[in-house]
């Protein structure tokens, strides 16, 4: 899981740096009010996970929700396939 977090992780950056790209040159501020937010929450997801004792009820819940979020990125070179739901 600790590959899959790394991935969805640089993804998210990759996003946050592309949309920042497009704000400054082309005044994409809509795309940054409605994508941003939910790049930060899915990011915090990763890092409640990370936290996250596997004996904890809810972990495998979370796995599933991360692995659904990085099946956006399956396009990518770097996806695994393995890490379908």
């Amino acid at each position: 899981m600790d590959d899959l977090l790394k991935f969805l992780v640089a993804r998210l950056n990759d996003d946050n740096h592309a949309y920042a790209y497009v704000a400054q040159t082309m005044g994409g501020e809509a795309i940054l009010d409605s994508h941003l937010p939910m790049l930060d929450l899915i990011e915090q997801l990763a890092r409640d996970y990370r936290a996250m004792d596997l004996a904890d009820s809810r972990s495998a819940g979370l796995a599933f929700t991360l692995r659904v979020l990085a099946q956006s990125y399956a396009e990518h070179p770097a996806y695994r396939q393995e890490w379908r739901p």
